[in-house]
């Protein structure tokens, strides 16, 4: 007898269940939360590694939704946005958000009560006050020397 399958499609609870490598690529994308954080540009210091996270989001990152406007397309517009995949992930936790499903489940926590794959909606991020939802500003509109101007502190 297989899994039942929730109102999602997927496998109940599937991140437990599926190391990252081992999901599907629907899989994988389920897992973003829709919090924009990844679409932030970050600060990091030469001397300590330490990365800070800024409120200048990428050009494309749509602050209503807190998702990017061009998805499909946009290494078009952003040649070098990076493309999160389980054989790259280790390289890149040190500037992923704290909350991160992706770094998260990496580092063998849970998922928190408002992730959408938990609460059954996407505006538990929200209501939770982990995204950026109407609180960015575009990188169009900040000198790059003024983005120190703009770090934010973010939830562990």
């Amino acid at each position: 007898m297989s899994d039942p399958i929730d109102r999602t499609g997927f496998a109940p609870k599937f991140w437990e269940t599926k190391s990252l490598d081992q999901m599907s690529e629907a899989e994988w994308e389920a897992l973003c939360d829709g919090c924009g954080k990844c679409c932030l540009n970050k600060l990091e210091d030469e001397d300590s590694g330490e990365v800070a996270l800024t409120r200048v989001a990428c050009r494309l990152l749509d602050d209503a939704t807190c998702r990017c406007a061009q998805y499909e397309i946009r290494h078009q517009f952003v040649p070098d946005c990076i493309v999160l995949k389980p054989s790259n992930i280790e390289s890149h936790l040190y500037w992923m958000p704290q909350t991160c499903a992706y770094r998260v489940l990496h580092e063998g926590r849970g998922l928190a009560d408002w992730h959408p794959l938990i609460s059954g909606t996407a505006e538990t991020v929200h209501a939770a006050g982990v995204s950026m939802r109407s609180r960015t500003v575009s990188e169009f509109e900040v000198a790059d020397e003024d983005w120190e101007d703009h770090i934010i502190e973010e939830p562990t």
